[in-house]
């Protein structure tokens, strides 16, 4: 009761002032999940809070679908962007709803409702109350693709008094890497719970540029063979700037370079769009690409994608990438999908939330032979691309690794499903 009247003037003002939280507000505060009838099946409840955490659960799900007929998942996410991917990936045959927030009355009419076997949380999705509801009920719950980063792991660390309680909640901890177990075991999880299973997010990584949709939207937007087309995705400020002038700097004399643009956020398509009028270049909208617009919108060599869900099919599109969000301190963004893909990739010196991956593309960085290449700023960027452009020897080399280590990485779903299947074999 404390935490709801202190953070409840915070509350109010996202919902009135920011107008956040209004869409699923009878999930989110009441608890109002879908109220679903017994059944004989298992039924997992599996939470993501957004886009990233959402797509994580792809190969899983469908792993269970396949593995598993007598589980029943339902999916829940937090955000709004998170909501809707989590319709369009999981809609037709599990139910998707909007997460309670961790309120315990909330939390509680939520599992009265649902009536899980199991909760399954990704990678750093934890709330006392959800679990402190979840031990009541003896509902088993598992964390899976376990992170923390390293600012939050600090903190955490500096009350693990406290944090121990809530940490030793969680029935089985699946981690990324070893440097993550060792963390959550510093902050009070109880050892024989946590397992290093690697990053699932390998598992969701595609890496044939032929799959149907990246097909369909390179033929959407008129891409043809000689075009070599650079990505920058999960964008924020400045980073779509610093890509325009990169492409600006070079297409005169690269005239088949093609730019595409995916920002990050949604609420942020409408600043790019302001930026790229701002420059005077000829652009267009993914929003706006139909099957019959002709060759007006097509012609046009810098696209901003505008929708939610589709960056992964584009980034199949890409022969030189920029992944976003480094360059700031957001901390980075997943740049596995462009070297699934046998992209190029580049990005900025601010990867903190994804420091294994990192480790992996750069491990050779020191012999002059690692599968991504670090930049510091608008001038590298550039540089970076120029020399895909003009050697390309290089280009097929960086790629040809970056692709090569997502393949030796592949399985963590397989071992976190079956940690999964031991869970609740045990609580039957």
């Amino acid at each position: 009761m404390l935490f709801l009247v202190i953070v409840l003037p915070l509350i109010l003002y996202r919902v009135v002032i920011l107008k956040k939280y209004r869409e699923g507000f009878a999930e989110k505060f009441l608890g109002r999940a879908p109220e679903l009838p017994k059944t004989t099946r298992k039924r997992i409840w599996l939470h993501a809070v957004s886009v990233g955490e959402v797509n994580l659960l792809r190969p899983l799900v469908r792993m269970i679908d396949e593995q598993c007929p007598d589980w029943e998942c339902v999916v829940s996410s937090t955000s709004a962007t998170g909501h809707v991917l989590a319709g369009k990936l999981y809609g037709e045959k599990h139910t998707v709803f909007y997460c309670p927030l961790d309120f315990s009355f909330a939390v509680r009419n939520a599992i009265r409702r649902l009536k899980p076997d199991m909760l399954v949380l990704a990678e750093q999705e934890i709330w006392p109350n959800l679990l402190a509801a979840c031990k009541r009920c003896s509902i088993p719950v598992a964390l899976i693709n376990g992170r923390f980063g390293e600012s939050g792991y600090k903190r955490l660390k500096m009350v693990r008094f406290l944090w121990q309680r809530i940490m030793r909640k969680i029935d089985v901890i699946a981690v990324q890497s070893e440097t993550y177990a060792a963390w959550f075991r510093d902050v009070g999880a109880v050892p024989a719970t946590v397992h290093v299973t690697g990053s699932m997010k390998f598992d969701g990584a595609k890496t044939d540029r032929n799959n149907p949709a990246t097909k369909t939207l390179a033929k959407l937007a008129g891409i043809e063979a000689p075009d070599v087309v650079f990505l920058a995705g999960s964008t924020q400020e400045p980073e779509e700037e610093l890509a325009l002038k990169t492409y600006l700097t070079l297409h005169d004399k690269h005239p088949r370079l093609r730019l595409i643009l995916v920002p990050r956020h949604p609420e942020r398509f409408d600043a790019v769009a302001e930026m790229l009028d701002r420059h005077g270049v000829d652009w267009c909208r993914r929003s706006k690409l139909t099957d019959t617009d002709g060759e007006t919108q097509r012609e046009k060599r810098i696209l901003l994608v505008d929708t939610v869900g589709e960056l992964g099919a584009w980034w199949g599109t890409a022969e030189i990438a920029f992944v976003g969000g480094s360059m700031g301190t957001r901390g980075g963004q997943n740049m596995l999908e462009p070297a699934a893909y046998g992209a190029a990739v580049c990005f900025g010196p601010n990867t903190k939330n994804f420091r294994d991956i990192v480790a992996l593309l750069l491990a050779d960085n020191a012999a002059n032979n690692a599968a991504a290449i670090v930049v510091h700023d608008g001038d590298e960027i550039t540089a970076f691309v120029q020399r895909c452009l003009e050697e390309q020897e290089f280009t097929k080399r960086l790629g040809e690794k970056a692709q090569a280590l997502v393949l030796r990485q592949l399985g963590a779903t397989e071992k976190t499903l079956n940690l999964l299947k031991d869970l609740l074999e045990k609580v039957r």
